[in-house]
């Protein structure tokens, strides 16, 4: 059962099963004066993730989220919480923002929202030109320019397609940047970063292409199987294994999204340690029009309105799939083992093969990333475990998105994580939500294997 914290009052705790126990808790939301339903469950041994998802309303100003772990290929944990609106100005009824408007107003989180993930989507849109080479039709060290002519110009002849993957190909900005509407029509973006010179020699540094990546990905894989990317990972990945997971969201689908919006952090009470500020080269760097940090971002200007149902139907694999979080762990979960349940005879619902595996969570660049200023860690199209992106272990790869949610594998613990929210932070990584919940991860295994 649920231990009540600060604010919380423990509705009722009942035997789901003889190993998950059923959850819902009314929780206090810290900074808006209200209470939240937190439902779910969690099998025995998992109840620190239970109590801390359920803590970061209280003492995270959480709005609404979700949060699904497996392990083994079975799922263990699966919460949710809070409302599909975050913002408090979002009215009650949906027709007050038009018919075209998703989520809203007070309206619950349920099992089935889905949401935004902004560069999560990253991990997911990874999986597809390494699966490609698995199947023999993608060479990872031939040049991007082989598939795609256009690309060679302007000095990135020599860019190969494992620099693409690991943000080593220098043109994480654009010198003209694109309108929301040019972004999302599949022309100007591919168009954009073909005719763009590197801001530095391809393949020598890497540097993280925020929003850049999304056409130089999709493009590529346009030109190698003749498919857009989000086609491909529906055919190929979502409908085998029954996710709930969209690159391009369908127009039946638009109900279940969950809306987005800017919250801020919380002042953290002095129990739980001092408020983390960002170093003062990070923040300059956001600051000054002219860096690469602020450029990366603002590829597409103005910003767009992510919550636009153009935007939600669009094809951008850097920052607009929609997903369930139990979509993306379980994503997670086969890549690196089967799922029982998993409608596909690939594999017995495996995606990677372990040198797919290995090649994916192997470091392709380390050290100063030149737009996220400080160290990161990239495997092929994967953040990797370390002090800029903090996953479960060494061997974990994943991706965080900007504002909060994060979804990753660890083979060595089995386990496939995601937590999806609708209240965007600054932050890029590191969000003290999400690590909050890692944090209870680690000890719920730790305390097994003891």
């Amino acid at each position: 059962m649920i231990l009540p914290g600060p604010g919380m009052i423990l509705t009722h705790g009942t035997l789901h099963h003889k190993e998950k126990h059923s959850t819902h808790a009314r929780v206090g939301m810290a900074g808006v004066g209200s209470v939240v339903d937190v439902q779910g469950t969690a099998a025995d041994g998992f109840e620190p993730v239970r109590d801390a998802f359920a803590a970061n309303f209280t003492r995270h100003g959480e709005r609404g989220a979700a949060m699904v772990l497996y392990r083994e290929g079975e799922k263990v944990v699966d919460l949710w919480g809070g409302t599909k609106a975050p913002d408090a100005e979002a009215p009650d009824d949906d027709s007050e923002r038009g018919p075209e408007a998703s989520g809203g107003g007070r309206e619950p989180w349920t099992q089935d929202t889905a949401q935004v993930v902004r560069s999560v989507t990253k991990g997911v849109a990874a999986a597809v030109p390494l699966l490609l080479h698995q199947r023999g039709q993608l060479d990872l060290d031939g040049r991007v320019s082989t598939y795609w002519p256009e690309f060679k110009a302007a000095g990135k002849e020599r860019v190969l397609v494992r620099h693409l993957l690991a943000h080593r190909t220098g043109v994480p900005v654009l010198d003209t940047p694109l309108t929301p509407a040019e972004a999302v029509d599949g022309i100007s973006g591919p168009r954009a970063v073909a005719a763009q010179r590197p801001v530095w020699e391809p393949g020598t540094a890497h540097g993280y292409h925020a929003q850049t990546y999304s056409w130089l990905l999709g493009e590529l894989v346009r030109r190698v199987t003749g498919r857009t990317i989000g086609r491909w990972i529906a055919e190929e990945i979502a409908r085998p294994l029954g996710l709930d997971l969209w690159l391009g969201l369908p127009e039946e689908q638009r109900g279940r999204v969950g809306r987005i919006a800017a919250v801020e952090a919380l002042a953290a009470p002095a129990a739980h340690g001092p408020r983390i500020r960002p170093k003062r080269s990070v923040a300059e760097a956001y600051r000054d029009p002219e860096s690469l940090t602020r450029r990366a971002f603002a590829a597409i200007t103005p910003v767009p309105d992510e919550n636009d149902p153009a935007y939600l139907a669009a094809e951008l694999p850097a920052s607009g799939g929609v997903a369930t979080a139990e979509a993306l762990a379980r994503f997670y979960a086969a890549l690196i083992g089967p799922l029982p349940s998993a409608r596909t005879a690939r594999s017995g619902g495996r995606l990677f093969a372990p040198a797919t595996l290995t090649m994916a969570r192997t470091e392709e660049s380390a050290g100063p990333d030149r737009v996220l200023v400080v160290g990161t860690r990239y495997g092929l199209g994967y953040m990797l475990h370390g002090p800029a992106c903090p996953l479960l272990g060494p061997g974990s790869f994943g991706h965080p998105g900007r504002g909060g949610s994060l979804a990753f594998a660890d083979p060595e613990a089995r386990i496939g994580f995601a937590y999806v929210t609708n209240g965007m932070r600054r932050g890029v990584t590191a969000d003290p939500r999400a690590q909050a919940l890692v944090r209870a991860v680690r000890t719920s295994l730790a305390a097994r294997e003891a």
